[in-house]
């Protein structure tokens, strides 16, 4: 009969974990890669649809996979493969498309390749149609600490897709613009935030998006924190917006 002696049983033991802790490694860059990529929300370009805070889920294969998909986005191919259509409505990550830059961005799709859009008095406009636009209750925030409510819109894009809007002041820098034709395989991104959105309406700065850049869409927040980190647990019962927990993205 073999003896095993303490030595040796602690170096098995050792060594078992450090494959448990590879096996996860893999399985977690896996899932990051080509599944589901955690994201946070450090702006307030989407209110109120996401809030500053909110932590989401963003589906990586919805729309296939570009060279942007993988971590350091490394240009081992050009394209997407397994491309899937982009809808109109869709909420979505992209990688900026601008020389030298390693930003992401958050925003809703509006317009799609060949669209005209435009902004006239506050009211979005794809190919010449005002899109429809309905004032309802008046959304509040006191996340900065001073309450302050803002001017809240349901709107309906022509295929059917709603969702809100803020529009927090009358006359604003982006409520009257030029038409913006869409190019071929490119696509028009604004906020739900309208008077608060670096978006495609500043084509300098983000302009129209390729769909190379596409990251993948926003599909559920998994967690939300009104203030303070997020691994301050001791501060969750306070900080923490419940409600707001495994809320979909639409």
């Amino acid at each position: 009969m073999s003896v095993q002696t303490g030595t040796k049983r602690n170096e098995g033991g050792f060594a078992e974990v450090v494959r448990v802790i590879i096996h996860a490694l893999i399985i977690a860059l896996v899932i990051r890669t080509f599944l589901f990529q955690p994201f946070y929300i450090p702006s307030g370009s989407m209110i109120p649809t996401l809030l500053i805070g909110d932590f989401l889920f963003v589906s990586k294969y919805s729309y296939g996979y570009s060279h942007y998909s993988f971590p350091f986005s490394p240009p081992v191919f050009s394209g997407r493969i397994i491309g899937q259509p982009v809808d109109r409505g869709d909420v979505v990550v992209f990688h900026l498309p601008k020389e030298g830059s390693t930003d992401d961005y958050i925003k809703r799709v509006i317009g799609l390749p060949g669209d005209r859009i435009q902004m006239i008095h506050g009211v979005l406009n794809i190919n010449g149609q005002p899109v429809k636009r309905e004032r309802i209750e008046d959304f509040t925030t006191d996340d900065d600490g001073s309450p302050q409510t803002i001017r809240r819109f349901r709107e309906t894009l022509p295929n059917g897709v709603t969702y809100t809007t803020l529009d927090m002041t009358d006359n604003g820098i982006y409520d009257n613009t030029d038409v913006y034709n869409v190019p071929p395989d490119r696509y028009f991104m604004m906020g739900d935030n309208r008077d608060n959105s670096t978006d495609s309406r500043v084509l300098n700065a983000v302009g129209y998006v390729p769909y190379e850049n596409i990251i993948g869409k926003a599909q559920i927040i998994f967690f939300s924190i009104r203030d303070g980190h997020a691994w301050e647990f001791w501060r969750w019962p306070w900080t923490v917006r419940w409600d707001r927990l495994f809320r979909l993205v639409r």
